[in-house]
């Protein structure tokens, strides 16, 4: 079984509103995968029943073979780490090293690997500087590490991040790109949601899109954004190399800037304009 299992999950409010509807798909360990669609698809929901913050109405969910509906909420984050969209809605500690500390504490996890956690999620997290720092003195781009950093530090399995692009400058995705990275090749579920198609472009070997709140295509990056129809049908925009590939006539040469540029070079092709 893989370690995330979504089979036939529906999300509905007791006022009968549908916010997900009848999705399926799967997560092993070591993939990262971004979830991409407008507001009101379904993405947030997804993750948050993901992560034990609501239950499904129909089908199941799945974390290392333990259903989520069995399980409380506390027992689930244990297992799904979950940084929120807004930091403000997570930070409420006076420094970003009891904020980072504050999960590890609730676990009951020894002072000594405590402080080995924090410190070493907080490199990771480019933190380090800011540890004695109060979050609400960091701007709102530095916050979104503060939380990055806290869920890093519990050594979940699978972690799920909530628009970690929003307001970030280069450095910052930078910094995105290098947490990702790491996090998968130590073996994580890594699920990130969203709005940057450039970001998901360079950093995502499979994305999954949604609209009108079921899944409209799951597969490689590479692939997924050249599907001009449901681009269109979940109203959104093909990467810069994707566009590029197709005035060109270049064809699905993937998202490789290189495989565009040898393709220009042996047709001696440049209809750009």
């Amino acid at each position: 079984m893989s370690l995330v299992e979504v089979k036939n999950v529906s999300f509905s409010y007791p006022n009968g509103f549908v916010a997900v509807d009848d999705i399926s798909f799967s997560i092993e360990a070591g993939e990262n995968i971004a979830i991409v669609g407008q507001n009101g698809a379904g993405k947030t929901t997804t993750v948050k029943m993901i992560n034990g913050l609501t239950k499904p109405t129909k089908g199941d969910i799945f974390v290392d073979g333990k259903n989520t509906k069995e399980y409380t909420t506390a027992q689930i984050a244990k297992m799904v780490g979950y940084v929120f969209q807004n930091p403000d809605d997570q930070i409420f500690n006076n420094t970003v090293y009891k904020e980072i500390e504050y999960g590890l504490k609730r676990m009951k996890i020894p002072a000594d690997e405590r402080k080995r956690r924090v410190e070493e999620s907080a490199k990771l997290a480019g933190m380090t500087e800011y540890l004695n720092y109060n979050p609400y003195d960091l701007p709102l781009s530095l916050r979104k590490f503060v939380t990055i950093a806290s869920v890093i530090a519990t050594d979940c399995d699978v972690m799920i991040f909530d628009e970690p692009t929003a307001g970030q400058d280069l450095e910052g995705l930078q910094q995105l790109a290098f947490i990702i990275e790491e996090l998968k090749a130590k073996g994580k579920a890594l699920i990130t949601i969203t709005h940057d198609m450039e970001f998901v472009a360079q950093n995502f070997e499979r994305l999954i899109i949604m609209c009108n709140k079921k899944v409209v295509a799951d597969g490689k990056t590479k692939e997924v954004f050249y599907y001009e129809d449901i681009m269109k049908k979940a109203r959104l925009k093909q990467p810069c190399l994707v566009e590029m590939s197709n005035r060109i006539g270049a064809g699905t040469t993937g998202l490789d800037l290189d495989a565009i540029a040898d393709f220009i070079s042996k047709t001696r092709t440049c209809i750009l304009k």
